[in-house]
């Protein structure tokens, strides 16, 4: 009697990645673009479908631990027949990453996005904007002065932190965000030390060209200067205003009429529209105030005033051995005020018993009545501005809500910087190779997005409902918390024959919202 050999393999949530990679049909792009060695059993699109694979696992491994982290999955099952755990390794994954790098990452960005357009039917009309920055250790080019400098690679070095970690060095991501399902449609690694203001023009010039799209771009504040309108004046543009322009900062300081302001459908927001001719490019400004952000501005204002207050009651009680130190202290006290000024100051000499002199003041102060007042006016009120004169082609409100949609370029940066994510820290150490990383941290995004906006669609369009964490039903779960319910499945084989283990009906049901391509990777 033959012997019986069993083997078990973790399959997990992994096959619903692998199957999300399939549909968008990431590793055939790569392959059609990059050549495969004849000597080599793995492409290098099923090596970048591999660290895929591991960076939405949520159980990371650094690139020289791959093999070891595939050493309990089914690779043959999740990359292709005869492919071992082995063979994903840190020297293939170096070269795959180098063969990336010369065809270039905006191009294979580009095949992608529009791939996923077509396949998904990815809505297109708002397309937004914005960046964040990525901390790494180590050192790199810009401290070595190396040759790499002047080959157009990305310089990682110290530049203005979100990460608040400005000791690190770091490079820049930049992300172009489809409205629809928060779906990554392009990227961009640039420099640490780069300026959004700069930089954001012609990213969004290179995505135009690139994806030839009829859609309005959306961004933050460092997208509003006078250079940047006019070299996007061809473009359709939707933007905050900063308030460092004077007239900005004359409006919202304006006392507007209650029965001047417009309600929003959205809850706790009023907005007032104005025509606008900012730098000879006409244009519509949408004043808005928040009712929470207005509660928010004035607590913090209070809290100013009384942070002021205290710093002018501290030098009553300050002691100087040199009158022109107190002098000069008093008088770098009044230049720093906002909300108060110091009209009557006094100087006393003092002597101790010992006769030792010091010196001491009196100050007499009052609020100032004007600026604290221009702030109760500012507060919860921001400007939102748009080239799109056309009411009918970009109301009132879809300027309020896409502006409020900013946020899924913020949510997407979240992801990739999640502690349990593939580069939560970046781990390799070539500039070039930083740069490709970066980009397959977009496209892991990419899959998470497809694979959330897939099952949610699916519930929506049968009318149904599954449990989150928190035991509530829901027709909009995330997409980690299915991950989560897939703990457990295996890949059982016996001799030659080969089933899924753990597979109840709670899992098959879930299944059902998924494609065809997700469901094979379960499904024998």
């Amino acid at each position: 009697m033959m012997k019986k050999q069993i083997k078990t393999k973790n399959l997990d949530h992994l096959g619903l990645i692998a199957g999300i990679c399939d549909d968008l049909q990431i590793e055939n792009i790569i392959d059609g673009m990059i050549e495969k060695d004849v000597r080599e059993k793995v492409s290098a699109g099923q090596i970048v479908k591999a660290i895929i694979l591991n960076g939405l696992g949520f159980l990371s491994k650094p690139l020289y631990l791959f093999p070891q982290y595939f050493q309990d999955k089914p690779v043959e099952k999740l990359l292709g027949s005869g492919i071992k755990a082995s063979e994903i390794n840190d020297d293939k994954i170096g070269r795959v990453m180098d063969d990336i790098y010369e065809i270039s990452c905006s191009l294979l960005w580009t095949k992608i996005g529009l791939n996923t357009i077509e396949k998904f039917d990815i809505l297109t009309k708002f397309s937004h904007l914005d960046s964040t920055s990525i901390s790494v250790e180590g050192k790199y080019n810009s401290e070595n002065n190396s040759t790499e400098l002047s080959e157009n690679v990305i310089k990682i070095t110290q530049g203005y932190s979100r990460d608040k970690r400005p000791d690190l060095n770091q490079f820049m991501m930049d992300l172009m965000v489809s409205n629809d399902g928060d779906v990554p449609l392009g990227m961009r690694i640039g420099d640490g030390n780069e300026s959004d203001k700069t930089v954001f023009p012609k990213f969004i010039l290179d995505y135009q060209k690139n994806m030839n799209l009829e859609t309005i771009y959306v961004g933050d504040s460092a997208l509003y200067t006078a250079k940047n309108l006019h070299i996007l004046k061809k473009l359709s543009w939707l933007s905050r205003v900063p308030m460092t322009i004077k007239k900005a900062k004359e409006i919202v300081r304006k006392n507007i009429p209650s029965e001047d302001w417009q309600i929003s459908e959205i809850l706790g927001y009023r907005y007032r529209e104005q025509k606008v001719n900012y730098h000879g490019i006409e244009q519509r400004w949408l004043v808005v105030e928040s009712d929470k952000r207005k509660e928010a501005d004035l607590l913090k204002l209070e809290k100013k005033l009384s942070k002021e207050k205290n710093k002018i009651e501290k030098y009553l009680k300050v002691r100087k051995k040199k009158k022109e130190d107190l002098e000069r202290e008093i008088k770098e006290l009044d230049q720093k005020l906002k909300y108060h000024k110091l009209w009557k100051i006094s100087y006393k000499q003092n002597k101790t018993k010992q006769n030792k002199v010091s010196y001491s003041c009196e100050i007499q102060y009052q609020e100032n009545t004007e600026q604290i007042e221009w702030a109760k006016q500012e507060a919860g009120k921001f400007i939102l501005a748009t080239n799109i004169l056309d009411k009918e082609v970009l109301s009132e409100e879809e300027i309020l809500r896409e502006y409020k949609n900013q946020q899924s370029c913020e949510r997407g940066f979240r992801f990739i910087k999640d502690p349990l994510f593939l580069a939560s820290y970046v781990f390799v150490k070539n500039p070039k190779r930083v740069a490709v990383m970066g980009m397959i941290m977009g496209l892991c995004l990419l899959v998470y997005s497809i694979g959330q906006r897939m099952l949610r669609q699916e519930l929506k369009k049968k009318k149904e409902m599954i449990k989150n964490q928190v035991n509530n039903w829901t027709n909009k779960p995330t997409l980690r918390w299915i991950f989560q319910m897939f703990q457990g499945i295996h890949q059982i084989c016996i001799n030659e024959e080969e089933w899924i283990n753990n597979l109840n009906e709670e899992r098959k049901k879930i299944l059902s919202y998924f494609s065809i391509n997700c469901q094979k990777y379960y499904f024998n």
